[in-house]
């Protein structure tokens, strides 16, 4: 079975001074997170869609979806967690509550502010998960990247030709990903933030999707204008 976790537990505080979290400002005509929920919905891939929001706005996302998309009956919205993978671990928690799993089953993990997200980075992502147990969407890295520990003097410059941007999805064999999330301490669960890192932190093989430059992460004002320019450039 394949599943996908949106993930729209964020209050967007980077957003500025806006009256409800990011995820549900209007781009164009709607807000983003429905843009992001379509692309998932028209894939049949998926047995169901779990999309995790914040308590207090699990009604208003329930109505936003029966509002635009005709048939919501396999989404299910959900609370979300503190912490990115406390998020992700409610979509499991779910997921086992309702489903029997087998170790082959997949869970397709997508930021619910990157709209633009393509069917092909969609199908890779459950293509390379199944193959490899794990994959992380990314595009090489455009900028120099400067390593420094104290943010006053360089560190290091690593080769520009090794490094990547990540993008989401992030995408994993669930049972997997419950095993080594279950067996960190509450320090390493702080420090590994990123799933992905939770893999190959434990020399785990993360297979690497390329991702797309119009793939981006609305979180600031500005990348709201520049989301907007996309949707009118498509």
């Amino acid at each position: 079975m394949i599943f996908a976790a949106i993930l729209a537990g964020g209050i967007g505080t980077r957003m500025g001074n806006v009256e409800k979290p990011k995820q549900f400002l209007l781009l164009g005509d709607k807000p983003i997170l429905i843009h992001t929920i379509e692309k998932f919905y028209i894939n049949n891939a998926f047995n169901e869609i779990i999309v995790l929001c914040p308590k207090q706005w699990i009604s208003h996302t329930k109505d936003l979806i029966s509002r635009y998309i005709d048939d919501s009956n396999c989404i299910k919205v959900i609370e979300g967690g503190n912490l990115r993978n406390d998020t992700i671990m409610n979509a499991i928690r779910y997921i086992e509550d309702n489903y029997e799993l087998s170790e082959e089953d997949i869970i397709v993990t997508h930021d619910s502010v990157r709209p633009f997200i393509t069917h092909r980075i969609i199908e890779e992502n459950i293509k390379y998960a199944i193959d490899y147990g794990a994959c992380d969407t990314v595009i090489p890295s455009s900028d120099t990247i400067i390593e420094s520990k104290d943010g006053k003097f360089i560190n290091s410059v690593p080769n520009r030709q090794n490094m990547y941007q990540g993008q989401t999805p992030q995408s994993f064999r669930i049972l997997k990903l419950k095993e080594l999330y279950n067996v960190l301490s509450n320090e390493e669960k702080e420090l590994l933030t990123d799933a992905a890192k939770i893999f190959s932190s434990n020399d785990e093989q993360v297979f690497l999707v390329e991702g797309e430059v119009s793939n981006i992460k609305i979180t600031y004002p500005h990348d709201l204008k520049v989301a907007n320019s996309i949707l009118k450039e498509k």
